[in-house]
């Protein structure tokens, strides 16, 4: 569904290559889109981890954005083996029968086979960042607790004391004292589904956490809801989305540079 007020970004390929491509992961082949630039050379690897719905159009034109920047972006689709989110008419649907069965040692192991395939195919692995939306927030937090190659990462209005079933038990504000990449998490003062409570929670708890996670930050929108940069929802907050973009950028650019 587009917004009200503005129609979704689309942006062009101009320059850049994207493909689909299938990543050994566990034994099974996880698709993931791949955007990055046109040019030969090594390019920074950011990982894209998908909303709850997968990686539509909204996440493979984030990729793009990245490509169009100098990074060679990767979505993995992370319900691989759960089944299919266009499948689910709506989000209690799509939460009991995908989101609830997968455990997060998956989508860590899904994520660490992305970087291995990147550093395959034109990325440079010493510059690794991660960045993802709503069920991919809080899975950005946790693998920056995960995966030492990172050098930063953006969380983008993820979950931070919960997660969404019996299978996810260890939450962002759990693990701040293994943080190793300091992360710069993006909220709306709005969103129902993350109180305020929480995001104050997380922030006292990243001062007393590790090096990386106090050196971590969180930004909140005051008149931002939940998903406020999904520019094809009717939550797009047009100037909380661009000023949070760009705070994504320099934020990735000053703990790794893209050129």
């Amino acid at each position: 569904m587009a917004n009200k007020e503005n129609l979704p970004i689309h942006t062009p390929e101009d320059g850049i290559k994207t493909l689909w491509v299938e990543v050994a992961a566990g034994g099974v082949d996880v698709p993931a889109y791949v955007a990055m630039p046109q040019k030969a050379g090594r390019f920074p690897v950011v990982l894209v981890i998908q909303e709850i719905f997968g990686v539509h159009e909204h996440i493979q034109d984030i990729c793009r954005r990245f490509a169009h920047e100098g990074y060679l972006a990767i979505a993995p689709e992370l319900y691989q083996r759960q089944g299919k989110p266009q499948d689910y008419a709506d989000v209690p649907s799509l939460i009991a029968g995908i989101v609830s069965k997968v455990p997060d040692e998956q989508v860590m192991a899904d994520l660490d086979a992305c970087l291995v395939w990147a550093g395959q195919h034109s990325g440079d692995l010493m510059r690794v960042f991660a960045t993802g939306y709503c069920w991919g927030g809080r899975i950005t937090w946790l693998y920056a607790a995960h995966q030492p190659m990172l050098r930063a990462a953006v969380a983008w209005y993820g979950r931070l004391t919960t997660g969404h079933g019996p299978l996810q038990v260890t939450n962002p504000i759990d693990v701040v004292d293994q943080i190793d990449a300091p992360v710069l998490g993006l909220y709306g003062a709005l969103d129902a589904g993350i109180p305020l409570a929480d995001v104050d929670s997380m922030r006292s708890a990243l001062h007393a956490g590790s090096t990386k996670a106090k050196a971590s930050e969180i930004v909140v929108y005051e008149n931002a809801d939940h998903g406020f940069f999904a520019d094809y929802r009717p939550m797009y907050n047009q100037k909380a989305a661009k000023d949070a973009w760009q705070r994504c950028l320099a934020w990735m650019q000053s703990h790794g540079p893209a050129t």
